[in-house]
């Protein structure tokens, strides 16, 4: 993943479900700065930097925080982090960063890599590119799909996900997920989990890689980054703050 970053394309618990070792010393660091007065985006992010293990199962819930081992989800690990934290971290600024991802305005946005570390900071960047700008990308191919369409006077066709994938991976939805379930060991039943999905998307991030050559995939990552902008400039703000899934 190395090549990717240098060219700008391309480690959670409730209080309920105990963790052990360096795990158990991220719980106690967060409480612990937070109880002493330490701003909370801060606290929260020393605490990602301890934490180690990749996954955990919460009742019927498996959170998995290091998509394809290398894709750092830190968004699912700061769901988990505020929901330790509790009443420590103010209610109305804990749903912004839980459903808008931004920090309160006062938070150094220059200290966001420093407080992550350099592996997890690395692990955030491929779970960027290979999660959310993938997932933005297939969206603007199926947008381009229907425009088409539509200038070509198919205007009910409900579904343009499959010619997408097409344009994209040059082969067949079906095909894909049927290799990635084989690869992964999964069952294929047609339908697969939230953690799944991303785990998918990542594994097809990596398969773009390597049959596409380097000025494809720098147009389709430019390409699905632009998507990701249009859908932020049609989001209603919320009062800025630091952002940083837009790295």
């Amino acid at each position: 993943m190395q090549d990717l970053h240098e060219a700008e394309i391309a480690d959670a618990v409730t209080p309920s479900a105990p963790t052990d070792g360096e795990d158990a010393v991220a719980i106690a660091h967060l409480i612990g700065a937070l109880e002493r007065g330490v701003d909370w985006p801060t606290a929260v992010l020393e605490a990602m930097s301890i934490w180690r293990t990749a996954t955990e199962t919460i009742g019927d819930r498996r959170n998995n925080y290091f998509v394809g081992g290398e894709a750092f989800d830190w968004m699912l690990m700061a769901e988990r982090l505020c929901e330790v934290a509790g009443t420590l971290i103010p209610d109305d600024e804990r749903e912004e960063l839980l459903f808008s991802g931004r920090f309160p305005e006062s938070f150094d946005a220059e200290r966001f890599k420093e407080l992550l570390g350099a592996q997890k900071h690395s692990g955030f960047l491929n779970y960027y590119y290979g999660v959310v700008v993938e997932e933005a990308l297939q969206l603007a191919v199926e947008r381009e799909v229907h425009k088409r369409a539509v200038s070509n006077g198919n205007q009910y066709q409900g579904d343009f996900s499959e010619e997408a994938y097409f344009r994209i991976y040059r082969r067949s939805l079906t095909e894909l997920l049927q290799d990635f379930c084989a690869e992964m060991g999964y069952i294929n039943e047609g339908v697969i989990s939230l953690s799944q999905c991303k785990e998918f998307l990542y594994w097809l991030f990596k398969y773009r890689m390597r049959i596409s050559d380097k000025a494809k995939v720098a147009s389709d990552t430019r390409k699905g980054i632009a998507q990701l902008r249009e859908i932020a400039e049609a989001q209603p703000q919320t009062g800025g703050g630091y952002a940083p899934e837009q790295p």
